[in-house]
């Protein structure tokens, strides 16, 4: 067996599964070590959005993922008496990625299809039943040892090891890493079906700000559904997994299930001080963690797998400074304490057990639901700018630069390949580290109509658009490109690249 890689992951869930699936493509050489053999087979995630759809295209899973996803349609919250405090109707519309803008998805299914790609890849290796041991690191690798489920000890080299490994990650723990504690900590009984009669289930994702039991009820993936409840005090874990006690609780919603899967979890805030020592990273559960009322734990760890893909591509592939990985932590956590911000907001509204307060609450959103009608939230997640791979002061810089789909249904990432793009009318020169093309280029002339009227309406001569799909900064070509390769400070020279 190989036992030097470019890169180890330890976690082949849906992270490390995309940053295997990310880094292979570029021809890297990577080993993933993961405990179990199997895929869990139950759902945990239940919610994606077109970002993370365009990442599972670039990889080359969109259709799989497709099969086992629905457009997520209508999220409202409700009081106990049924009535509309808030919604956010964003489901079946397009976003920027090109995609719907939020799907409901099979767990199991997807994961299936990704470890079903990477088995196309043979630079990528899966190493199933290796637990993560321990790790040294040396002046140009890591010494990996993980222990097999046939009682053999495994050493692995790797020039870098990523711990995409859970929330008990023991790749963090190796590193000393303590966690910041937002002090949300709610527990909640999740209970997963599949429903008998579909035509009787919500078709909108629901959540019951009811203070007798707050509750949430949301569609999965095609033929599931979930409910979860809120424990009230006195509750205990032992008491509300006891056959009868759940179906009660559905009894009242007056629906025909199978249970498919009880368990309680602790919804909590919490998030890494370091997600980067030397040449060992950390990426998804292992660095933050998130109650799931804004639908984007998940989300939030395979966009910590693109942001780290390129930038790990880069130091790897192209010769880039290492620091430039001190960029992934600047970036991805202001994005992540954004989204643990609003789950948590979302939560508190949500988790309200007071009736006094409750009705305060709902007096309040009722108000504001007559005042402003159906609105969505404002976007937040965004990549952090301060110390992040961005041109200073370009208000364009850092937000998304969309996918336009042609008419039958080419969308430009197919067209083009996993590096930088500089786009402008003229085009130049691709190297190593981007593509350099023109907007009216044939390859992608399905979508130049687009592209020059986002040129024009945005008044620039041209857009650098990193691999992850965020946009580095907009303005004079030349400008563009120098202001990149100094940001990237190659330690080679670049090749000249078709």
């Amino acid at each position: 067996m190989n036992t030097r890689f470019d890169a180890v992951i330890v976690g082949l869930g849906p992270v490390g599964a995309v940053l295997a699936a990310l880094l292979g493509q570029e021809g890297l050489d990577v080993a993933v070590l993961e405990r179990s053999h199997e895929v869990y087979p139950l759902p945990r995630a239940a919610h994606y959005d077109h970002e993370i759809m365009r990442v599972f295209q670039r990889v080359g899973i969109a259709q799989e993922a497709l099969a086992h996803s629905r457009p997520a349609g209508a999220y409202e919250f409700r009081n106990a008496a049924g009535e509309l405090l808030m919604a956010a109707r964003r489901g079946d519309e397009q976003g920027a990625s090109g995609w719907a803008f939020a799907y409901m998805f099979n767990q199991p299914g997807v994961e299936r299809a990704l470890r079903a790609r990477l088995t196309q890849m043979p630079n990528v290796s899966m190493h199933m039943g290796q637990t993560f041991r321990s790790q040294v690191q040396h002046a140009d690798h890591v010494e990996v040892l993980a222990d097999g489920d046939n009682g053999e000890t495994v050493r692995l080299e790797a020039r870098f090891l990523i711990g995409c490994d859970g929330a008990w990650s023991p790749v963090r723990e190796s590193l000393g890493v303590a966690l910041e504690d937002y002090k949300f900590d709610e527990p909640w009984l999740v209970v997963d079906t599949i429903p008998l009669d579909p035509a009787q289930m919500p078709t909108a994702n629901l959540q019951i700000c009811d203070p007798a039991r707050p509750t949430t009820c949301v569609q999965m993936g095609p033929g599931r559904h979930r409910w979860e409840f809120m424990l009230l005090p006195g509750e205990e874990t032992e008491a509300v997994l006891k056959p009868g006690f759940v179906e009660d609780l559905i009894s009242d919603w007056g629906v025909d299930v199978e249970i498919e899967r009880r368990a309680v979890y602790r919804f909590h805030g919490l998030i890494a001080d370091r997600w980067r020592d030397g040449r060992v990273l950390i990426a998804g559960d292992a660095a933050h963690q998130m109650p799931p009322f804004a639908g984007q734990g998940m989300c939030s760890g395979i966009r910590d797998a693109a942001n780290l893909a390129w930038k790990l591509t880069s130091v790897l592939k192209i010769g880039a400074n290492s620091d430039l990985l001190d960029s992934y932590q600047a970036e991805r956590d202001r994005s992540v304490r954004d989204y643990i911000e609003l789950a948590i907001e979302m939560g508190r509204v949500v988790c309200t057990l007071d009736p006094v307060l409750a009705a305060q609450r709902d007096a309040a959103m009722l108000a504001s639901m007559q005042a402003n009608a159906i609105a969505s939230p404002p976007p937040v997640g965004g990549p952090g700018k301060q110390g992040g791979i961005f041109v200073a002061g370009d208000p364009l810089a850092g937000t998304i630069f969309p996918q336009p789909v042609s008419v039958d249904g080419l969308r430009l990432d197919d067209a083009l390949d996993g590096r930088a793009w500089l786009i402008d009318r003229l085009g130049g020169e691709s190297a190593s580290d981007l593509r350099y093309i023109a907007a009216s280029d044939p390859l992608i002339a399905p979508f130049r109509t687009a592209l020059e009227a986002w040129l024009e309406e945005n008044r620039v001569e041209a857009v650098l658009v990193r691999p992850d799909r965020y946009i580095y900064g907009a303005g004079r070509a030349d400008a563009l490109l120098s202001s990149w390769r100094a940001a990237l400070a190659a330690d080679v020279a670049l090749q000249t690249v078709v």
